[in-house]
């Protein structure tokens, strides 16, 4: 496995509509090494979840996973690892919620995004069975962010009120709260 090297915001990789994975292409070795690396790289960083468009392959394929461990999410429910491969939302509900996002490919910067927060989401996981879900709160969000990557959208476009888009030192000090937080 690898650490990868993340692309940042600016990189014409992550404004492109990723490619969607055959499913015989899904147990390859080079998609299950991508996989895992992602994985290792998602870890490495301390987040959440992690799009292939971010290691710079345009592929429709999001990892997620978080903890109790983690500090940051402390007061978050623990979610297992998640492969997403060409994954699809249903909203079931269009009530929203905001939270504080961050994400790697944007370093430095949180916003405040309200997404729906009862989705049922679609997809194959690593072994290309297919998976149905439905998600509710903060995961609701994670799905949603991840996925966003995977149609070449990032979060900082979808802060509606630019007044809650702040450097990550002046979010900490200004607006900080940790349930409500999102990397």
């Amino acid at each position: 496995m690898a650490i990868l090297k993340v692309a940042r915001m600016g990189h014409p990789i992550l404004r492109k509509r990723a490619k969607e994975v055959k499913k015989s292409e899904i147990k390859s070795d080079a998609i299950q090494r991508l996989i895992n690396d992602m994985v290792e790289t998602m870890h490495e960083y301390d987040g959440v979840g992690l799009a292939a468009p971010q290691v710079h392959e345009s592929l429709r394929i999001s990892v997620i996973e978080f903890d109790l461990e983690s500090e940051r999410y402390k007061e978050m429910e623990k979610q297992s690892l998640i492969v997403a491969i060409n994954p699809k939302i249903t909203v079931l509900d269009k009530k929203t919620k905001g939270f504080w996002e961050g994400c790697l490919s944007v370093p430095g910067i949180r916003g405040w995004v309200e997404r729906p927060q009862a989705i049922k989401v679609e997809f194959l996981d690593r072994k290309g069975k297919e998976v149905s879900i439905e998600a509710d709160g903060f995961l609701a969000t994670v799905f949603q962010h991840e996925f966003d990557h995977l149609d070449g959208t990032l979060f900082v476009d979808k802060v509606t009120d630019r007044s809650k888009l702040a450097f990550t030192e002046e979010y900490v000090r200004y607006h900080h709260e940790p349930e409500k937080e999102l990397d």
